[in-house]
């Protein structure tokens, strides 16, 4: 299958980068200085789980209408709208969408503008960044890429996506609920994220406060309260699942969101936060802890900027 990775940064170049290695057809949309960068540097990975150093195929938006089989989407959600163009340019006929984005909204957005039986369901679970010179580095054991039909079902091109992701460096897994998935890692990275960020702090010094075990666990219960009361496919008891979860990471474990405010980077605070503050008010939900981290992060945004 030939791959479009859309953006070579942390989660794309890191995926798409195992898949090149390993020998699969994959070309990187990408901007101008990112092209520049790649085609001095070359893309390179350094992992728990090897280094590789590869030339990878570049295109930049209107270059050509070369069209893809599988059009992976790496970007941030703020980047998305504007993506959108360069993906319906190269995407063939009957081709698969499979977004890595954070969050869930985006799925609306993908779905509006490509039809709903394009958009197949993903997510990916990697502690990963670009350092100052463009290399990607992961550093956590947990490298995994989950996707699958949001039907649930065992259709063909999800078996030949299977086949082609197969015996790659990278763990990836297909889901039979990816729906669910897709929720849960959302409950999971709104709260990773929002904690480490309003705390300025890795997870190990949070968790090892009785404080911060309290507030772990009551963010974790606000933000599955407000999952339910729109009636995600959540499991009942997804809180607890998800703090037993954060208490057996490694301390060191920084979020995504943390690691772009230190270098003063946008954040996708709106598409995470955001959205679930917006259902919660909707529904009348007291949510004290969310309003907090919040705040603290649209503040972050207005003095950024």
């Amino acid at each position: 299958m030939k791959i479009l990775v859309v953006g070579a940064g942390a989660i794309g170049g890191y995926f798409g980068g195992r898949l090149a290695e390993k020998g699969e057809d994959v070309t990187f949309l990408v901007r101008e200085n990112r092209k520049k960068q790649l085609i001095k540097t070359g893309l390179k990975i350094k992992s728990t789980y090897g280094d590789v150093e590869l030339s990878p195929r570049l295109l930049m938006a209107g270059e050509s209408e070369e069209k893809f089989d599988v059009v992976m989407v790496s970007t941030k959600s703020y980047q998305l709208t504007a993506a959108i163009d360069d993906i319906r340019l190269h995407l063939k006929e009957d081709g698969i969408i499979l977004p890595l984005l954070n969050g869930i909204s985006h799925m609306d957005e993908l779905i509006e503008a490509f039809g709903d039986e394009v958009v197949i369901g993903g997510l990916c679970f990697i502690e990963s960044t670009l350092d100052e010179n463009g290399v990607i580095v992961q550093t956590s054991p947990i490298h995994q890429l989950v996707f699958g039909e949001r039907t649930g079902k065992r259709t063909p091109r999800i078996e030949r996506l299977k086949s082609t992701f197969e015996d790659t460096k990278a763990e990836f897994s297909l889901s039979e609920d990816i729906n669910q998935d897709m929720w849960h890692k959302y409950l999971f990275i709104t709260a990773m994220s929002g904690l480490t960020s309003l705390m300025e702090s890795s997870i190990g010094p949070i968790r090892n406060l009785e404080s911060g075990q309290r507030v772990i666990l009551e963010f974790l219960n606000e933000i599955s309260l407000i999952m339910k009361k729109i009636n995600a496919p959540i499991k009942e008891d997804i809180a607890n699942i998800q703090f037993k979860r954060i208490n057996e990471m490694n301390e060191a474990m920084k979020s995504s969101m943390q690691r772009d405010m230190e270098k003063s980077m946008p954040l996708e605070a709106e598409h995470l936060q955001g959205y679930l503050l917006g259902k919660a008010r909707e529904h009348n939900l007291s949510v004290p802890i969310l309003e907090t981290i919040y705040t603290k992060l649209a503040l972050y945004e207005k003095m950024r900027k």
